[in-house]
């Protein structure tokens, strides 16, 4: 499993395109299971905390994140609402290798989707939770972090 980068052209391509609701009856659930834990092994190894089903070049609206060793695989997700107060923080993204910049996003959110279960969860999120929460859902819709920012910049890679 790779994660696709802008620096591809073909996966730039792919990045930029809204997702497809994710399908239950497509995947049986010990299958799903083994995807997901592929992906969180895939995030940690890349130092990300976050990580969406078409950033592997699956074309399905999920994603996975880890924020306080606390892990999340949310199915279908949708921001029912956001806070009026906002934070600027700093992004990168294992799509944009080396590049980051300050995005301005909703301090709180509260997001529904499902669970690996095909149950409906809702989770109400805030701080750093929040901002990975919509960098993902950004995914999804076809954004990226630098789409968002006007203030990019470059860091060396570690050696």
């Amino acid at each position: 499993m790779n994660i696709l980068t802008i620096n591809n052209s073909n996966d730039g391509k792919f990045l930029r395109k809204k997702t497809a609701d994710f399908d239950f009856s497509q995947i049986a659930k010990n299958e799903l299971g083994k995807l997901l834990r592929e992906m969180r092994r895939v995030m940690k190894g890349a130092r990300g905390i976050g990580l969406s089903a078409n950033q592997i070049g699956i074309n399905s609206k999920f994603f996975v994140a880890e924020v306080n060793n606390k892990f999340y695989a949310i199915l279908n997700p949708t921001i029912e609402k956001e806070s009026r107060e906002k934070a600027e923080l700093e992004e990168g993204c294992l799509s944009v290798p080396g590049i980051y910049g300050m995005v301005t996003r909703s301090q709180k959110i509260t997001i529904s989707g499902f669970d690996i279960n095909n149950k409906k969860i809702k989770i109400k999120a805030w701080g750093l939770l929040a901002q990975v929460f919509q960098h993902e859902m950004d995914h999804l819709n076809g954004k990226l972090f630098i789409d968002r920012t006007k203030n990019v910049y470059q860091i060396a890679p570690e050696p």
